[in-house]
């Protein structure tokens, strides 16, 4: 028996907004897995269109929006804390959770609970978490080990691709007591031409929009410029930009490049959860009678 809808794809499908019809529709609320939205006053570059949660007039709840400091560490060991005291407050309310976002770490800690292995520095896990980029691997360090000693083990790839594998060695006291939902994924699918032309009319629109005031609005309050490349996409070329080491031209373009690999590596991230036996159902664009009629008949 499902207890958790996902609405899951990549960047520019439309999800919040279809996911804001459906939880309008089955008494819902939603929650975000979006690893930059829960920042305050990061909105434009985050996407986050606080004007999609409004669907007939009425405002349809949203968690893990809009709930950390920009200069504070999160991660997805807060995430996974804040999404079940989220889930578990909307289930007592009798309402229908739905988690729908793209930061496929976030949802696949969710969803498929981490199982944990036995450390091996020469398995197919290693190869695995090599594929993850440097910020994702902190991430996954941070879930197993909210606080850790030694802080070097989050400076080389080397070491803290070693050091996961040492922690997923060990029984986590979070995933032994915690009973994971059991979700129906519904994956939205659009092909790739009109996600390319959606990515790059919404970064034209963004930047109309004043995402380089929000930049520099983020600096003022203390974001470094170091952390504006954490936080990646957006955030990362504006603040190049705004530092003197590219161009107008050349900041949209590389950046506008940039959301288009991030969209691939969002469908390879889902790919890899298929594989790994999670069911998503795919769905060719994003048609709210369609998937509404999927989850009244599975769900």
């Amino acid at each position: 028996m499902f207890n958790l809808i996902t609405i899951l794809g990549p960047t520019a499908t439309g999800k919040t907004k279809l996911a804001a019809r459906l939880a309008n529709e089955l008494n819902g609320e939603i929650i975000s897995s979006d690893s930059r939205q829960v920042y305050k006053y990061m909105n434009i570059g985050t996407g986050k269109d606080l004007k999609d949660y409004i669907v007939e007039g009425q405002t349809i709840s949203y968690h893990l929006i809009d709930i950390a400091e920009p200069t504070e560490e999160y991660n997805l060991y807060r995430f996974t804390i804040d999404f079940y005291n989220a889930y578990n407050k909307i289930k007592e309310k009798k309402k229908t959770p739905f988690l729908v976002g793209g930061t496929g770490l976030y949802v696949s800690s969710i969803i498929q609970n981490y199982k944990l292995k036995q450390a091996d520095f020469n398995s197919l896990r290693r190869k695995e978490l090599e594929e993850l980029s440097e910020p994702q691997l902190r991430e996954l360090l941070l879930y197993l080990k909210p606080n850790p000693h030694n802080i070097t083990d989050q400076t080389e790839k080397e070491r803290i691709i070693k050091a996961i594998l040492i922690e997923e060695s060990n029984k986590d006291a979070l995933n032994k007591n915690i009973q994971p939902p059991n979700s129906l994924n519904i994956g939205i699918k659009l092909q790739r031409d009109e996600i390319r032309k959606r990515i790059t009319k919404r970064l034209e629109e963004r930047l109309n929009e004043g995402m380089m005031e929000e930049v520099k609005d983020l600096l003022k309050r203390g974001v470094t410029f170091e952390k504006l490349a954490y936080f990646g996409l957006e955030y990362k070329y504006l603040g190049l930009h705004l530092e003197g080491k590219l161009n107008y031209d050349e900041m949209f373009q590389k950046l506008n490049t940039a959301i288009h690999r991030f969209a691939k590596r969002q469908m390879t991230w889902f790919r890899k959860m298929e594989r790994e036996g999670v069911k998503i159902n795919w769905i060719d664009g994003n048609d709210f009678n369609l998937v509404l009629s999927f989850i009244k008949e599975n769900y």
